[in-house]
């Protein structure tokens, strides 16, 4: 019998369990992979996601990728590029999620049950039974946008903002990045004409990574096609690709309709719905949902039930605001307005630079959860 069994190894998880290491409970962490795993990701990661997890940037730095980050390029499709730059310390860090992920999870100091699928899980008296196998008091679904463990209690993560991505990562050869113009301090960003999603060109060193989300997943491979060739013509990226681009998903917070909290479990991460609703960021909201996951656990004292649990959700809703019953004043302008608004604002230096990059995809108005308080 665990205390608390988590199903993800990814950040969430691993986070929740570090957050715990000093609480007495028996912490597992169950994930079908073996690690260091792949991981679809852009992967860039804010100071305050380093600040929040207590990393010491010299020693994650030491055989690990940590690309810092000192502007963006930022452009509807098509459009002239509009750069912010920041002098000084850096403002992001671009990451390896092969390397982070395992990092975080090695540090996590609970007992790691890799290669491990979930399969099923069964009430028991005192919480559950996983795969017919193991008890735990609490289940803490962290397997991402497809959790099984969100899946077994019902929530179905029905949401009208849905995004659906392709991507690439692969580490370029001599050929490649004598070709590749994209400076790795200033990734770049690429809105579509129907306002529907974006996609992105971000160099690690010698890793170089491309993608494009969207809200919806109509005709994506050709959006995706569409986008690469845009890049190409633009002397942006080498002309030859890896073949095979790879798909995931997730869901945005403000509508992700999906029960986080049940007897005896929580969701936390992308298992929750999450991720930021302009930028499509999931770490971030993945670490914090695990912090104050950890603090609703203590206060439990032991008691999983429903109504102990929901704390949590009081804490996710103070953090990261309520969700809303449907589309927002913004979002339900006919698209002809919000297409002419977007193309000039995205234009100018101080929209691109304090609205979408500051606010939207470094979130600098938010401080870092203290995580010296007491959890």
């Amino acid at each position: 019998m665990h205390d608390v069994l988590i199903i993800g190894g990814g950040p969430a998880g691993s986070t929740l369990a570090w957050a715990l290491r000093n609480s007495g409970l028996d912490i597992a962490i169950m994930d079908k992979a073996e690690f260091p795993r792949d991981k679809l990701c852009a992967g860039w990661v804010t100071p305050a996601v380093m600040q929040e997890l207590n990393i010491d940037l010299d020693d994650y730095a030491n055989g690990r990728v940590l690309q810092p980050i000192s502007g963006f390029r930022i452009s509807q499709i098509g459009q002239k590029q509009v750069q912010s730059h920041y002098p000084g310390e850096p403002v992001s860090y671009g990451i390896r999620r092969i390397e982070f992920d395992n990092y975080l999870l090695q540090r996590s100091e609970a007992k790691l049950l890799t290669g491990r699928a979930f399969k099923h899980m069964e009430r028991i008296d005192n919480g559950w039974r996983i795969n017919d196998e193991l008890d735990a008091k609490l289940v803490i679904g962290a397997g991402g946008h497809f959790c099984p463990v969100a899946r077994a209690i019902g929530s179905k993560g029905v949401s009208e903002l849905a995004v659906a991505a392709q991507e690439v990562e692969f580490e370029m050869t001599s050929e490649q990045l004598a070709e590749c113009t994209i400076d790795a301090e200033v990734p770049e960003l690429f809105f579509t004409p129907d306002l529907n999603g974006y996609g992105w060109i971000f160099r690690k060193g010698n890793f170089l990574n491309i993608g494009l989300g969207r809200e919806d997943k109509h005709k994506l491979s050709s959006h995706v096609q569409n986008f690469i060739r845009y890049l190409k013509l633009q002397n942006k990226i080498p002309q030859d690709l890896p073949d095979k681009f790879n798909g995931h998903a997730y869901l945005l917070y403000p509508h992700a309709i999906r029960n986080i909290v049940s007897d005896n479990v929580l969701l936390i991460g992308d298992a929750a719905g999450l991720a930021y609703p302009q930028s499509g960021e999931g770490i971030r909201p993945a670490v914090e949902s695990a912090l104050l996951a950890a603090r609703a656990i203590n206060d439990c004292h032991g008691d999983y039930s429903a109504p102990q649990l929901q704390n949590y959700h009081e804490l996710i809703e103070q953090r990261f605001g309520k969700r809303l019953p449907g589309p927002d004043l913004v979002e339900r302008l006919p698209l002809g307005i919000k297409q002419l608004f977007a193309s000039r604002l995205m234009k100018t230096r101080w929209f691109t630079q304090k609205i979408m990059t500051e606010r939207w995809f470094l979130q600098s108005q938010q401080e870092p959860i203290n995580t010296d308080a007491k959890l």
